[in-house]
């Protein structure tokens, strides 16, 4: 039996004396994270910038919509041209003109890529146009984590799927506050 007793008498003096004391030597921020999330769509939605960006960002894809929808008209022409005279032409010149019909397919399939495929014109004019605004959200994010000891910010508008959020863990508003763009009704301490 005495055999027994002494580790029931080690486990004893740890739970004690040495975890409370090694509990009490840990930084403050090992015991409790400071959680937080943001609605990043909502402080873009704020901006005028952004809305400006956005807005010029439309009008070259509304642009470049009706130059596609303008090439398209133009081969739906050929096409209709042909079917036309396809009764006076030779078979050569007929295998000519759909040869052609079908390049400038190509061309205007390979122009769409160009412009809203994969890394195209258009998602280059929305990094150059909106990346500069959200890096700006970003910062203000990082400065407003820094001052209210944030350990991890989560963004609500994202991926991250948030089943119940606490309006109390919102930094929305101070994020707001620290692009200028708070309301002066609001008080954010």
């Amino acid at each position: 039996m005495e055999v027994y007793m002494k580790p029931n008498i080690l486990f004893r003096f740890v739970v004690t004396l040495v975890l409370p004391m090694a509990l009490a030597l840990l930084p403050k921020e090992a015991k409790a994270q400071k959680f937080g999330y943001v609605d990043s769509e909502y402080i873009l939605g704020q901006m005028p910038e952004f809305k400006e960006a956005q807005k010029s960002l439309d009008q070259l894809a509304e642009a470049w919509r009706q130059e596609i929808s303008d090439m398209r008209k133009g081969v739906e022409g050929m096409y209709d041209a042909l079917k036309a005279e396809e009764v006076l032409l030779s078979k050569e010149m007929l295998a000519e003109r759909q040869k052609n019909i079908l390049a400038k397919e190509d061309s205007v399939a390979n122009y769409q890529r160009k412009v809203f495929g994969f890394e195209g014109l258009y998602y280059l004019k929305k990094i150059e146009l909106i990346k500069p605004v959200e890096d700006k959200v970003f910062e203000a994010v990082r400065r407003v984590s820094e001052k209210q000891k944030i350990q991890f910010m989560f963004d609500k508008s994202a991926d991250l799927v948030m089943i119940y959020t606490n309006p109390a863990h919102d930094y929305t508003d101070y994020v707001l506050e620290e692009l200028g763009l708070g309301d002066e009704n609001d008080t954010v301490n």
